[in-house]
C-alpha cells in the first residue's frame, strides 16, 4: 500500500488496489457490500453491465481477486443485499433486479424468482389481434387499426404491437404468423430497487425489497413470501430511490422520478406526500441523516429536508457522474461522495468541500463501507473498466470549514426556544375564541390614530408648524443648529429656497422666546434673496440670563413681508447654559 499525497486529498487515503483492466462496467446502483460467507469479511457484488447487450454476470470479489461469478439473463437495473429471514448463520441474500423480475441469490446460488404482476392489457387490442387470429383482417389493416387505438386509449400498447407498428411493410406478415397464436400481455420493468427494514432496525434485521417500476408504481415485497405488501403510485417513472425507517413502524420513500421532481411517500398514504421541483434533472440522490442530497444535470449539489424544504445549494466544477454516502459509524461521520466528469471524486458535508481525490479517470461507481476486514473502505470503477480500492486513513481528519462565500456557519444554529407557558396557552384561547371582536376593536383603533394623525397634519399645514414650506409659490426648508457651552449660544439657521428656478424674496425671521430667560442681539431679520438650491445660513446670538440652570424652548418664524401668518415654523430646544452653572 501506498499513500496518497497528492490530488488534493491531504493524503488521506492509501490506494489499496488499482486495476485498470478489471472490465467491470456498472453504476452504483449495481454495487453492493456484504458479508456472504458468515466469516466476518464483506465481499464486493457487482452487477456487471457487460458490452450492454450481452456478457451480463453478477461478480463477487474478495480482496483484489474474483471469487465467483454468475450469467445474468438481462441488464441489472440495481442489486442490494439484505436479510431476509432469522437463520443462523446470519447471511444475507442478494437481489438483482433486472427487466421484469428479481434474481435472489442466497449463498452464491439462484434461490428464487420473482416477476412483477402483469398490466392491464387494452380491450381494443385484444379484439383486434383475435381478428388476426380468426383471419378477419389482413395485417395492412391491423397497423391502421393499432395506430388509431394508440392515439385514441388511454390504456398504452402492449410491446408486441409497438414493436410491429416498427415493422416494415415486407416483415409484417412474418411476424403476424409468428405472434398472433401467442396472448398479450403488458409487462413492466424495473427501474430502481431499495430495502426497507421490516420491524427492526437493527443492522441485521430482516428487510423488505423496494422497488420502482416504468409504470410509475412502487412496491414493498415481503422478503420471506416474496408477495405484494404495499403499492403506492407516482406521477412518473421512478429513477433513484432512498428509503429509510421501519416497514411495520414509520417509513419514508425518496424517490427521484424521469419528470425532474422528488417525491417522498410514506407509510399512511398510497400518494406521494411531498414534492420537490428541481431547477434541472436528478442525476443522484443519497440521504445523509435527516437530510437529501441531490446532484443535478446543471452541475449543482442542493440539500433538501425530510420535507422537501431547499436547505443548500453548491455549484460544481464539472457534471455529476454518480453519488454515494459515506458513512463511518465508529467516528460520527457522514458526508456524500461524488464522482465528477473531470476525473475527481470530491467530498462534501453539507455544501462544504472536505476533500478531493483525482483519479486516473472517469468514475462510474462509487461504494463506500466496510470491504474485507476495513471499516473505511472505497471502492470505485471507471469508464473505462478498471476497479479502484482506497482505505482511510485512521488519521485521517477532515476539516470542516465553509470556504463559500455567505452566511456564517452560527446563523445556521437553532435558537432555543423555550416552551410555552401556561400564560401563552390562555393567551392564545382568549385570542382563538375572541378574535372577531379583538379584531374590531384593533381597526377601529387604527381608524381612530388614523384620523388624529391627519387632523393633526392639516392643522400643522393651515399654521405652518413645520420646517418645510407647504406653499408651492414659496417653497422653503430650513433646519437650526445651536453651538455653545453658554451663557452666550450662536443660533446658525439654514434657509434654502427648493423651487425649480423660482427665486423667494421679501423674507424675514421673526423669534419668540421668553425675555425672562433668553436675551437675542436681532430679534427680526430680513432675508436677502433666495435662489434656488442655495444654502443661505442666517446667524445670530442669544445669551441665557439665568442662573437655575433651566432652558426653554425658541420658537424660529419664517414670515412673508406684509402677511401675519407664517410661512414655516421651527422649534429650537436650547441646551441648559453650562457655563453660567459653573460660574
Amino acid at each position: 500500500m501506498s499513500s496518497v499525497e497528492s490530488g488534493g486529498d491531504g493524503g488521506k487515503w492509501l490506494d489499496a488496489h488499482y486495476d485498470p483492466v478489471a472490465g467491470l462496467y456498472t453504476f452504483s446502483s449495481c454495487v453492493d457490500l456484504a458479508d456472504l460467507s458468515g466469516d466476518g469479511e464483506s465481499r464486493l457484488v457487482v452487477g456487471d453491465l457487460g458490452s450492454g447487450s450481452s456478457g451480463m454476470k453478477l461478480k463477487v470479489y474478495r480482496g483484489t481477486a474474483l471469487m465467483s461469478e454468475s450469467t445474468l439473463l438481462d441488464l441489472p437495473a440495481g442489486l442490494v443485499a439484505f436479510f431476509m429471514d432469522l437463520h443462523e448463520p446470519r447471511i444475507p441474500a442478494v437481489a438483482v433486479a433486472s427487466g421484469p423480475c428479481i434474481y435472489v441469490y442466497k449463498n452464491l446460488r439462484p434461490y428464487f424468482k420473482f416477476t412483477l404482476p402483469g398490466l392491464e392489457v387494452n380491450t381494443l387490442e385484444q379484439d383486434v389481434w383475435q381478428q388476426v387470429r380468426e383471419g378477419q383482417i389482413d395485417p395492412l389493416t391491423l397497423k391502421e387499426m393499432l395506430e388509431s387505438i394508440r392515439k385514441k386509449a388511454d390504456i398504452p400498447l402492449s410491446v408486441r404491437s409497438l414493436r410491429f407498428l416498427s415493422l416494415e411493410t415486407d416483415d409484417m406478415d412474418e411476424f403476424v404468423q409468428l405472434h398472433k397464436q401467442q396472448p398479450i400481455r403488458r409487462q413492466t420493468v424495473i427501474t430502481c430497487i431499495g430495502t426497507l427494514k421490516k420491524s427492526t432496525a437493527d443492522e441485521d434485521g430482516v428487510s423488505c425489497l423496494v422497488i420502482g417500476t416504468e409504470s410509475s408504481d412502487v412496491y414493498v415485497l415481503d422478503p420471506e413470501a416474496f408477495i405484494i405488501l404495499a403499492k403506492m403510485s407516482l406521477p412518473a417513472a421512478p429513477t433513484m430511490m432512498d428509503v429509510t425507517g421501519q416497514f411495520d413502524v414509520e417509513f419514508r420513500i425518496t424517490v427521484a422520478c424521469r419528470n425532474g421532481n422528488i417525491y417522498i411517500l410514506r407509510r399512511e398514504s398510497d400518494k406521494p406526500k411531498y414534492c420537490v421541483e428541481l431547477p434541472s434533472h436528478p442525476v443522484g440522490l443519497v440521504r445523509v441523516g435527516k437530510n437529501v442530497v441531490v446532484g443535478c444535470t446543471d452541475e449543482s449539489l442542493q440539500g433538501f429536508t425530510q420535507k422537501g424544504k431547499k436547505l443548500w445549494k453548491a455549484v460544481l466544477p464539472a457534471p455529476i457522474t454518480t453519488m454515494a454516502a459515506m458513512d463511518l459509524p465508529t467516528r460520527g461521520f457522514q458526508a456524500v461522495l461524488v464522482g465528477l466528469a473531470n476525473c475527481e471524486v470530491q467530498l462534501y458535508r453539507d455544501k462544504n468541500l472536505l476533500s478531493t481525490i483525482k483519479t486516473p479517470d472517469v468514475v462510474t461507481s462509487i461504494c463506500f463501507g466496510r470491504y474485507g476486514r476495513e471499516d473505511g473502505t472505497l471502492i470505485m470503477t471507471t469508464k473505462g473498466g478498471g476497479l479502484m480500492v482506497k482505505i482511510l486513513k485512521r488519521t485521517a481528519a477532515f476539516d470542516d470549514r465553509d470556504n463559500a462565500p455567505g452566511p456564517p456557519l452560527a446563523q445556521s444554529v437553532r435558537l432555543n426556544v423555550p416552551k410555552k407557558t401556561k400564560l401563552y396557552v390562555d393567551q392564545t384561547l382568549r385570542e382563538r375564541e375572541n378574535g372577531l371582536a379583538m379584531h374590531r376593536a384593533f381597526q377601529m383603533d387604527l381608524s381612530r390614530l388614523r384620523l388624529a394623525a391627519a387632523k393633526a397634519y392639516v392643522k400643522a399645514l393651515e399654521s405652518s408648524l413645520t420646517p418645510m414650506s407647504s406653499s408651492l409659490t414659496e417653497p422653503l426648508k430650513m433646519n437650526a443648529v445651536v453651538q455653545g457651552l453658554g451663557p452666550s449660544f450662536k443660533l446658525t439657521l439654514n434657509v434654502q429656497n427648493t423651487a425649480a428656478c423660482r427665486p423667494v424674496m421679501n423674507l424675514a425671521i421673526s423669534f419668540l422666546y421668553d425675555e425672562s430667560l433668553y436675551r437675542m442681539r436681532n430679534p427680526y431679520m430680513r432675508i436677502p434673496l433666495l435662489v434656488p438650491g442655495l444654502v443661505y445660513p442666517v446667524e445670530t446670538f442669544v445669551e441665557c440670563t439665568s442662573d437655575k440652570g433651566i432652558s426653554d424652548i425658541i420658537k424660529v418664524f419664517v414670515l412673508h413681508e406684509g402677511k401675519s401668518s407664517p410661512l414655516l415654523t421651527a422649534h429650537i430646544n436650547m441646551p441648559v447654559s453650562e457655563g453660567l452653572t459653573l460660574s
